[in-house]
């Protein structure tokens, strides 16, 4: 259809799934997922940890956000006619602009390329908001309230180009913070969205692999290079084996809570803020297997404990987010605080030990270790669910 009024959609519609256009707008964000992953692994392997993880969460907030914030208007107003695609098609060409300022942001420090990606992105979804807000009566104050709080911040986007030493840092955390409350000031003041809690959860999931699928072509890409040192093949594979195994283990932990019940304002929030840290580190996860597989290869500076904490820390990470966002959503298997713990203790103690077991063995191990988590985990889940039935 050429063109439609824009109105809320209804947040009970059955059978909402993402449409072709938001599955042509993720892998678009992919792009800039793989520049930011893979500037941090090259930040792993020449040493530079401290950096390369500011300018890592720097980024990758940037995509996260933006993506985001077009999640859940689509969720609540995407009408699917032309003026809509047309405004998605500036989103995408925003992303695009940024993933190609990564590399600089990295390097020296520069956003600029960053920023102006960002903005685009940002200022097509405010026209997206005003036209809610011209054709959505009911709507109105909340899409108004959106439009103003994300323009006013995007001012303060571009005036922090200029912001000298440290006061670049302090304006990064005054403006995410900004960011992060514009949606609790509009939602909260206004007539809240009309987002559907099936579509959300679904979008997140489809996210979620995708980004998966970015940690198996890392860990490929990794493996194909390391080959051609024949003397390090049978670590190579069996690091490869592991990261396989990591990946499904993931995947299969973050599958069980796929029915997500996001019950209210509140829940929603902890459930999309929360997907920051999933999505950034299942990411890093490729990048730490990747920079594991230059260590073997002799291609990075790391040591194997280092190399193998690279692995661990973001896969713990996703573990102990994976239980919060679980427990917060009423669904999911990884909630057992006792059995997170215990994962999360055995992951890095296997990091600690790498040098003793080797670093491909390590990584392999790992995996078991996430496996039997997860596996004791569905145990005790089943066991509540049929305990009611027993007593």
């Amino acid at each position: 259809m050429l063109r439609r009024i824009m109105r809320g959609r209804d947040p009970s519609e059955a059978h909402r799934v993402s449409t072709p256009l938001e599955l042509l707008f993720d892998l678009c964000f992919v792009v800039a997922v793989a520049q930011a992953a893979g500037q941090w692994h090259h930040a792993l392997a020449d040493g530079r940890v401290l950096a390369g993880l500011v300018g890592y969460a720097s980024v990758f907030f940037a995509i996260w956000w933006a993506w985001m914030n077009f999640t859940w208007f689509a969720s609540a107003y995407d009408t699917d006619d032309v003026p809509y695609r047309l405004l998605t098609l500036v989103q995408m060409g925003g992303v695009l602009v940024l993933a190609a300022g990564v590399p600089a942001a990295f390097s020296h420090g520069d956003f600029t390329i960053v920023v102006v990606g960002y903005v685009i992105m940002r200022l097509a979804l405010v026209s997206q908001w005003l036209r809610a807000a011209i054709e959505h009566v009911e709507g109105r104050p909340t899409a108004l309230r959106y439009a103003a709080g994300i323009t006013v911040v995007q001012f303060g986007w571009i005036a922090r180009l200029w912001a000298p030493g440290v006061w670049a840092y302090v304006t990064f955390l005054v403006l995410v913070a900004a960011e992060l409350a514009v949606p609790l000031w509009a939602e909260y003041r206004g007539h809240p969205t009309s987002w559907h809690p099936g579509h959300i959860t679904d979008r997140y999931g489809a996210f979620t692999i995708i980004v998966l699928g970015e940690v198996v072509l890392a860990t490929f890409t990794g493996v194909q290079d390391a080959l051609s040192e024949p003397g390090e093949t049978p670590s190579v594979l069996i690091t490869a084996a592991g990261g396989l195994l990591l990946v499904f283990a993931v995947w299969w932990i973050y599958l069980t809570g796929a029915e997500a019940r996001l019950v209210g304002l509140r829940t929603a929030l902890l459930w999309g803020y929360g997907h920051y840290v999933v999505f950034a580190a299942v990411a890093a996860l490729g990048a730490g297997l990747g920079a594991a597989i230059d260590t073997l290869g002799h291609h990075s500076r790391l040591d194997i404990r280092v190399a193998a904490l690279a692995v661990a820390v973001p896969l713990v990470v996703s573990l102990v987010v994976f239980a919060g966002l679980h427990r917060v959503a009423g669904t999911g298997a990884v909630g057992h605080p006792l059995l997170v713990v215990a994962g999360v203790v055995i992951v890095l103690g296997i990091a600690v030990g790498a040098p003793g077991l080797g670093l491909g063995l390590a990584v392999l191990t790992m995996g078991l270790a996430v496996a039997a988590t997860l596996a004791a985990n569905l145990a005790v889940a089943r066991h509540r669910r049929r305990s009611p039935d027993t007593q």
